[in-house]
């Protein structure tokens, strides 16, 4: 298999060529222990899964890494190639070299570009804030302010700020008229923490809004760390706009696209355009919300509501340099989310004009489309007996919330390589969300055990939804639950999750200076 060196990687992401940066490390395994700035999380355990969204083109060029002392970027690889990816290549010595070389690695996130990106944006254009204590001494005392949350209703009603509103990513400016209704309104913006705070202020301060507009300094973070409760189970949600509120809107866009220098194309473009997708990558993506576009959108295009697109492109799109093409109703949330790409230089953005005009609609989400699904044996959920070994491969929070009495936690990249640890001598039952992950799973182990693996037909939702029991207690680890990044929101000790927020807000405000330390920076500013 071919590889490349520090020296050819880096001469390549500082290139306008095509290519995908894949990790196939472990999401905690990658924050823990580091990262190329402009690589994308791909671990070896969901690659099957997720690899032809992110990576469609089957002739881009991929490079594979990963820590250096370890096999999963070559078996990543592998597949890669056997799936039908013809230009794929690893990292040789993986992350060591990479920092041999005296390249930059950053730490803290399986993905540091996308909270990175807040704060160069508050760095380069000044973006004001407040803080949690200023914010409540101006609404103690009367003043005319509105806080609107930037994060999405189902994360705002698990936990919001009293009084706020969930108007999440490019909606802020879609639907900002019809709650901040008059210019001297104090416009104050939050979320969890610092990112999204940070861009919808300045995505508003970009609209031409007349109000002040402010971020709430830390969000709903520093909120709990200075000792006041948060709201759980609200649900306020800014309506759609509509008269005065839609034309303000529609001027935005117009400014947005004078600022960024942004790019429409119409229908015959866009078909060129698909038309030269083996050659070039092609991504259409839609920003408006999931339900919107569940009722009715353009057929091939994937939905990427526009809160996900900022910072978190990466989420959809694998490919550096592809071209990009974003789609909505009126334009105005293509728009906007044209505009954070811009900033972001993930890539060559488009919007397209009149996107559904006489257009004949899809319903219903887009199936993901998971390659090579192995043929293995299932077993029925009322078939299952004691006599299973019961192996669970859903997310380990999931696992923790609930799981098969008497299952076993594991990694799909670790389980082979742990076949002995596994207990009990009869047959193995993998199990899995739905139980497509355990498939590939089952195909994995049942070559390096003796021992029959099956797995439960229809994965735990099925289990589930014959109403057969689950449990949170007696969790059981086969591997260290590595697949998703320490998050002090999950700790369920006040004090540890306390210690967990002033961790991340540390690291956050360190992001700049980080950057500044990394030659590969892709964003770029518009004055």
């Amino acid at each position: 298999m071919a590889g490349l060196t520090a020296e050819e990687l880096h001469t390549l992401l500082q290139g306008t060529g095509e290519y995908a940066l894949v990790d196939a490390r472990e999401p905690r395994v990658t924050a823990e222990r580091g990262s190329i700035l402009l690589g994308v999380s791909l671990p070896l355990s969901v690659l099957e899964l997720r690899a032809d969204a992110l990576i469609p083109r089957r002739s881009t060029p991929v490079v594979v890494y990963d820590g250096g002392d370890e096999d999963l970027a070559t078996r990543a690889a592998d597949k890669l190639l056997k799936l039908g990816w013809t230009d794929v290549r690893v990292l040789d010595g993986g992350l060591k070299a990479w920092a041999g070389a005296g390249y930059k690695v950053q730490t803290g996130g399986d993905h540091v570009i996308g909270q990175a990106f807040g704060e160069w944006i508050e760095d380069v254009y000044d973006t004001p804030h407040l803080t949690v204590e200023e914010f409540r001494r101006k609404r103690a005392a009367g003043e005319d302010l509105v806080l609107l949350d930037s994060r999405p209703i189902g994360e705002f009603e698990n936990h919001s700020l009293p009084g706020g509103t969930s108007i999440p990513g490019a909606e802020l400016v879609y639907r900002a008229a019809e709650v901040v209704t008059s210019p001297d309104t104090l416009v104050v913006v939050n979320c969890a923490g610092r990112t999204r705070s940070i861009l919808g202020a300045q995505v508003l301060i970009n609209a031409g809004l007349p109000n002040r507009v402010v971020s709430l300094e830390g969000g709903t973070q520093s909120w709990v760390l200075e000792g006041h409760d948060l709201e759980h189970g609200r649900h306020s949600l800014a309506p759609e706009p509509s008269g005065a509120a839609l034309e303000a809107a529609h001027a935005a866009a117009q400014r947005f696209r004078e600022k960024f220098g942004l790019r429409s194309i119409d229908r015959a473009t866009l078909e060129q355009f698909r038309a030269e997708s083996d050659k070039r990558s092609l991504y259409v993506l839609d920003v408006r919300t999931p339900e919107e576009f569940e009722a009715g959108h353009l057929p091939g295009a994937t939905s990427a509501p526009s809160w996900d697109v900022a910072p978190w492109v990466f989420r959809h799109i694998a490919t550096h340099h592809a071209r990009i093409v974003l789609v909505d109703n009126d334009g105005v949330r293509a728009t906007v989310a044209a505009s954070w790409i811009e900033q972001f230089g993930w890539g060559e953005v488009f919007v397209l004009e009149d996107a559904f005009a006489g257009q004949a609609l899809e319903e219903g989400p887009v199936p993901r489309t998971p390659l090579a699904v192995p043929d293995v044996e299932a077993v029925a959920p009322a078939d299952v007996t004691g006599e299973f070994a019961v192996v669970d491969l859903q997310p380990s929070h999931d696992y923790r919330a609930a799981h098969l009495p008497g299952a076993v936690w594991a990694l799909r990249s670790r389980l082979s390589a742990s076949a002995g640890a596994i207990g009990g001598t009869g047959p193995i039952l993998l199990t899995s969300e739905d139980g497509l992950l355990a498939r590939y799973a089952a195909a994995d182990l049942a070559e390096a055990t003796d021992r029959p693996v099956r797995v439960l037909d229809g994965g735990t939702a099925a289990w589930r939804a014959e109403g057969r029991p689950l449990t949170s207690e007696e969790p059981a680890w086969l591997h260290t639950p590595d697949d998703a990044v320490a998050n002090g929101w999950r700790e369920t000790d006040p004090e540890r999750r306390k210690a967990g927020f002033r961790r991340y807000l540390a690291w956050e405000l360190g992001l700049v200076e980080e950057l500044r330390a990394d030659d590969t920076v892709p964003f770029r500013a518009f004055p």
